[in-house]
């Protein structure tokens, strides 16, 4: 059974792209992210095809904000197509909005505590509250998961932290930002390698831009398969 711990984001202009990037990985990968830069280009539609026709889990990353109602009708609808994440922000009115919008389905809400291209200068441009980063992350988190989030994305950083949680207990960690050794940091500025992040408590990481701007993806996405199975 392939290792659903490494979900690939296809962060890739569209569905034409995000396609031939899946086909090339085959079976050596079985989960994908896709997110709201593909929603134009045909991101739903490929969502399901890979759902559908490859057999592939589904991370959705939408990160919905807004008020009650149109969260739980956009989740609603969401629902629809039998995908397996679905991120929201990490507000408890929010959560709680998306949770009564996937009542009833297998859809697994997360919760965004604080993006991991931020750091504490871009919270204070954002006039969050001070504080250590870390810490308030891990009080959203908390916040989230009492609300009923399924689980939450948080930085490699804050995985640990956020695991002892007693209301992380049976709940997912999902931690984007992850880098391989050596790999370009791009946009992200909390990042660890995966084995850091799975044996800090993650269950799930997500890797974009290693992987599908390397020349080889299949390679990559193996190469980080091999280190996780060893973590």
């Amino acid at each position: 059974m392939t290792d659903d711990r490494l979900i690939v984001a296809l962060d890739v202009p569209n569905a034409i792209e995000g396609l031939k990037t899946a086909e090339h990985i085959g079976n050596a990968v079985s989960f994908y992210k896709i997110g709201l830069g593909m929603l134009t280009g045909g991101g739903l539609a490929l969502a399901n095809e890979l759902k559908q026709e490859h057999g592939k889990r589904i991370f959705l990353d939408m990160k919905f904000f807004d008020i009650g109602a149109t969260v739980e009708n956009a989740v609603r609808g969401i629902a629809s197509f039998d995908l397996d994440f679905l991120t929201v922000h990490g507000d408890p009115q929010v959560v709680r909005a998306a949770k009564e919008g996937a009542a009833g389905t297998g859809l697994k809400i997360l919760a965004v505590t604080i993006l991991t291209s931020n750091d504490r200068a871009d919270l204070d441009d954002n006039l969050i509250v001070p504080g250590d980063i870390a810490d308030i992350v891990a009080m959203r988190a908390a916040r989230a998961l009492e609300a009923g989030a399924d689980g939450v994305i948080a930085s490699p950083h804050e995985a640990a932290m956020i695991r002892a949680l007693p209301q992380a207990a049976g709940r997912l960690i999902v931690t984007p930002g992850v880098r391989p050794q050596g790999a370009a940091a791009g946009d992200q500025k909390r990042i660890a390698t995966p084995a850091k992040a799975i044996a800090d408590g993650a269950d799930h990481i997500v890797v974009g831009r290693p992987i599908w701007q390397a020349p080889d993806p299949r390679a990559a996405a193996q190469a980080i398969l091999a280190e996780l199975s060893g973590a």
